[in-house]
């Protein structure tokens, strides 16, 4: 009997895992999602289930992706509720995780780009100051490269800052 119950939650666990999108798959969608809308669609139909604070990362980048998703609205009403559901999302995938590097840099991208007149700027300076700080310390290399070129060419960062950065 126990060996039925190993196996039978072992087997669970694998498929649960499965079933989680690769972030590389995740990563690559959103990058293209700023350019075509169809990248846009498919990254949120990928992450249509992830509604809570249960995945952060992924709440976060289903927020950034219907943030942008506003981009290809037509109509001003459409444009501002994409904004806004992507907004809220993305503030509840930092609320549950504050630390992580990888949604204070969706946040960053998200204010750095946004209309200037939605008013979604407030956390600029905090969040530049939370990835300057924490970029070194990354062992994932492809963020790493990710969030310091992005940095680089942002326009956000000082000559002294952006020669600072590995």
């Amino acid at each position: 009997m126990s060996k039925f119950l190993f196996i039978l939650l072992f087997t669970f666990n694998l498929s649960s895992a499965a079933d989680i999108p690769s972030i590389n798959v995740i990563r690559s969608l959103h990058q293209k999602a700023a350019r075509e809308e169809k990248y846009c669609k498919e990254l949120i139909d990928l992450l249509e289930q992830y509604n809570d604070g249960n995945q952060p990362l992924l709440l976060g980048y289903k927020g950034s992706a219907t943030m942008m998703k506003a981009k290809y609205a037509r109509d001003p009403f459409s444009k501002l509720s994409y904004f806004g559901k992507g907004k809220n999302m993305l503030e509840k995938a930092i609320t549950a995780d504050e630390n992580n590097t990888e949604l204070r840099f969706l946040r960053l991208a998200a204010q750095a780009n946004a209309p200037s007149f939605l008013g979604y700027d407030d956390k600029i300076n905090s969040d530049k100051s939370f990835l300057l700080n924490s970029v070194a310390k990354l062992t994932d290399s492809v963020l790493k490269k990710t969030v310091v070129l992005y940095l680089k060419s942002s326009g956000l960062l000082t000559n002294d800052q952006k020669s600072k950065l590995q």
